[in-house]
């Protein structure tokens, strides 16, 4: 174990803790290094940190290092080489801002319909049909191969990265070590830095080169190294997998190769915008309730211009802002993107980004925008209000899930409320 800091490392803490990229100033070898008029700029007097500062980040990147060294012996196991770990690893320093972004995700709420505003927004519309069109052959040749279509692709290319426009400017392998070294959900990241430096090994991609979001989702359409592992394709056939470069194509036909494999069905609508009758049952609006178009329409569920959907497989009504807003009915496509990001707010965009590029309408439905949506700690509340009252959310972690759902819904028909299992402010002010 490595008793002491470099100087290096030494130098990129300072950096650090001042704001300054140490990345700006890293020479082929991999150690940082610092202009002596950069740093003649960077410690005046009113920017240097404290003592107890310093003394706090240099204890945690000697812990970090330690870290490391006992990573490389556990990656050394897993088939990684040693001149692998070099590249990757040396200069290598915790990213406190990392894990600042981490804990603070959870705390993040936004309601839907602000969300599809700017995931939806005629400026990225229009950016999407210039995708379309600058790429037409690429992604004609794509939904060929893959059987996806390419509204669809282009609508996840438009949400993870606007179109190439932000890949994000983390590097890779510190955000993974960073999450990893962090006790949070170090297996996961463990597993994920891992990959990350088997793709480096196949020589896809220089360390250097290897970046993305904090979180360690990388390139034009956003793969974890696993399932970049997985997944990705050389769609050019140029010999590498390349999801970073300027050219979109590999990483635009690994989303595809992705949805293909988790059963995307060409053809089908991810959903479909409905009208719900008066009267409608709303304990059937959940997601383990499926029926075809023609038994929802008897029950009078047909779209907003009155016509019954198309039978394009079982489906079930799914009500992301309760009873007062858009109702859909959602097919199994809805399911694949779900593998790609779980939050119905996000499939819910690219579905929809996806209608739009392929010519389709707006929502009719109107959102209750007067609504204010449920903070973290809130949710955690309605978690455990539910519970003591008798509901119980299996579990209490502020997020909105299937089991909070079931559980509100049930409090609702106790309460004899419209039991459409919607999280609001006025049900967690009943509750209180």
């Amino acid at each position: 174990m490595r008793k002491s800091i470099s100087g290096a490392v030494t130098v990129a803490l300072w950096a650090s803790l001042l704001q300054v990229s140490p990345g700006h100033a890293e020479d082929k070898s991999g150690a940082f290094q610092v202009a002596s008029a950069d740093v003649a700029v960077s410690l005046r007097p009113a920017l240097r940190p404290s003592t107890q500062e310093y003394r706090v980040a240099t204890e945690g990147n000697a812990r970090f290092q330690a870290w490391l060294g006992a990573f490389r012996k556990r990656a050394v196991e897993q088939g990684i080489s040693a001149g692998t770990l070099d590249r990757s690893l040396t200069g290598l320093t915790y990213d406190k801002d990392v894990i600042k972004r981490d804990r603070n995700q959870a705390e993040f709420s936004k309601p839907i319909w602000d969300y599809l505003d700017s995931a939806v927004s005629s400026k990225r519309i229009a950016g999407g049909r210039a995708g379309l069109d600058d790429y037409s052959q690429t992604l004609n040749k794509i939904e060929k191969k893959y059987g996806v279509e390419k509204e669809v692709v282009t609508a996840i290319w438009g949400l993870e990265t606007s179109y190439g426009s932000f890949k994000g400017g983390d590097q890779t392998i510190r955000s993974l070590a960073t999450l990893a070294f962090d006790a949070r959900r170090a297996q996961f990241f463990e597993a994920q830095l891992v990959a990350a430096l088997q793709i480096v090994e196949a020589g896809d991609v220089a360390p250097s080169n290897m970046v993305g979001s904090w979180a360690g989702a990388m390139g034009h359409t956003q793969f974890m190294p696993t399932s970049y592992l997985e997944h990705a394709v050389d769609f050019d056939r140029d010999g590498r997998r390349d999801i970073w470069a300027d050219d979109p194509t590999d990483a635009l036909a690994s989303a595809a190769s992705y949805l293909a494999r988790h059963g995307w069905k060409k053809g089908q609508p991810w959903g479909v915008e409905v009208r719900l009758p008066e009267g409608f049952d709303y304990s059937q609006a959940r997601r383990d309730y499926t029926l075809k178009p023609s038994q929802w329409a008897r029950q009078g569920v047909v779209t907003p211009q009155g016509r019954a959907v198309p039978n394009h497989g079982k489906a079930a009504i799914l009500l992301p802002a309760g009873g007062q807003g858009v109702a859909l009915m959602v097919f199994d496509n809805f399911r694949v993107i779900e593998k790609y990001n779980s939050a119905d707010a996000y499939v819910i965009g690219v579905g929809h980004l996806s209608d739009r590029l392929a010519g389709g309408a707006p929502f009719q439905g109107a959102w209750p925008r007067g609504d204010r949506v449920l903070s973290f700690t809130e949710k955690k509340e309605l978690q455990t209000r539910l519970t003591e009252a008798g509901f119980d959310t299996q579990g209490v972690d502020g997020r909105t899930g299937p089991n909070t759902v079931n559980a509100v819904r049930e409090y609702q028909l106790a309460q004899g409320l419209v039991p459409d299992g919607y999280p609001s402010l006025r049900l967690l002010e009943r509750l209180r």
